[in-house]
């Protein structure tokens, strides 16, 4: 509740006082020129790097590997995005920083590595395997699949 709280009045405000300090300090003009190009900026890193993370996320299926960490670096990037929409500069510092690969990558790694993430969850080789047991075989996975026999009437 409290992060709600802060979330949704004190950080709008704390937004709207550093929009007036840097106003005030480099002219109202300046300002909105450089919320401008950091905004461009952002959308370009947007962008590049939400592409280079669907094109290895595309080779990892290719693979048969699971994507686990290109798809957290995607929600991530996502979530950046959505902050760049917001005019500001702590807003665009907080994606900026998501959208820097360097940056990005440590913050996916500790969340791979927490408890929540566990890394051992996604060390799977594939999506599918034909041949290895499946999380409910008993048997190694040689079980034939369940055929349902019966007849039906269509009724009009």
């Amino acid at each position: 509740m409290r992060f709600a709280f802060l979330l949704l009045v004190l950080f709008p405000i704390t937004e709207l006082m550093v929009l007036i300090k840097v106003g005030s300090l480099i002219g109202i003009l300046p300002t909105v020129a450089l919320v401008l190009c950091t905004a461009s900026l952002g959308i370009y890193l947007l962008r590049q790097q939400g592409l280079n993370t669907l094109f290895r996320a595309r080779e990892r299926m290719a693979s048969g590997e699971v994507p686990a960490r290109e798809m957290l670096e995607g929600i991530i990037i996502a979530a950046c995005g959505a902050l760049l929409l917001a005019p500001g500069f702590i807003t665009d510092i907080i994606a900026l920083t998501g959208l820097f690969p360097l940056t990005r990558r440590k913050i996916v790694d500790r969340m791979l590595a927490s408890q929540r993430w566990q890394a051992d969850a996604y060390t799977q080789t594939g999506f599918y395997q034909s041949s290895a047991a499946g999380p409910f075989d008993q048997d190694g996975g040689n079980r034939r699949p369940e055929i349902i026999e019966g007849e039906y009437r269509r009724e009009e």
